[in-house]
């Protein structure tokens, strides 16, 4: 699953005030009916006031930091289940209840692709903990049972990232008998 989006924003969406080194913002991915993805990027004091058009896929806060030069949009821009999950698991970012089923799902996804292994759980064993791969980064999820109540919760989420399931196609009337 790979989707591009536009990068960090320099200023709120809701007032079009620039972001400060500093300032807390809060980050939305937006699936839209027809119009793809999108990110939208608030200042956290307006949160409130934002009302996106389409679908809420996840919400994270963090805090602005201006991009280096040496930073390489093309890079980040590329917007993976990968880089989803470790963007909404990163520690540094405020943990949000409604994204827990989604983090739970790319957890469990990348886990079988072989990009996170499992070390275990907490010590108090509400979290399970997973290594990243590549940069040997740990992450502490929430522990949930994935039963099928779970894939129901979240299937609108899964649904905007991958695509919803294309309906049914009626048969074709059959000629009445005569």
């Amino acid at each position: 699953m790979e989707m591009n989006l536009q990068p960090r924003a320099a200023a709120s969406s809701v007032s079009g005030r620039p972001f400060a080194e500093g300032d807390r913002m809060v980050s939305y991915l937006v699936g839209g009916m027809t119009s793809g993805f999108a990110r939208h990027d608030v200042r956290a004091e307006e949160d409130a006031e934002f009302r996106p058009e389409g679908f809420v896929v996840c919400r994270w806060v963090h805090v602005f930091k201006p991009r280096l030069k040496e930073d390489n949009p093309e890079r980040v821009l590329k917007l993976t289940a990968e880089n989803l999950f470790l963007t909404l698991a990163d520690p540094a970012n405020e943990p949000n209840p409604s994204n827990t089923p989604l983090l739970q799902f790319l957890a469990l996804m990348l886990e079988r692709k072989r990009l996170l292994r499992p070390r275990g759980s907490s010590a108090d064993g509400e979290r399970n903990v997973f290594e990243h791969v590549r940069t040997h980064l740990t992450y502490e999820i929430p522990a949930g049972d994935l039963n099928p109540e779970f894939f129901v919760k979240i299937r609108e989420q899964l649904g905007v990232l991958v695509g919803g399931a294309k309906p049914a196609a009626e048969p074709p009337p059959t000629a009445p008998a005569t």
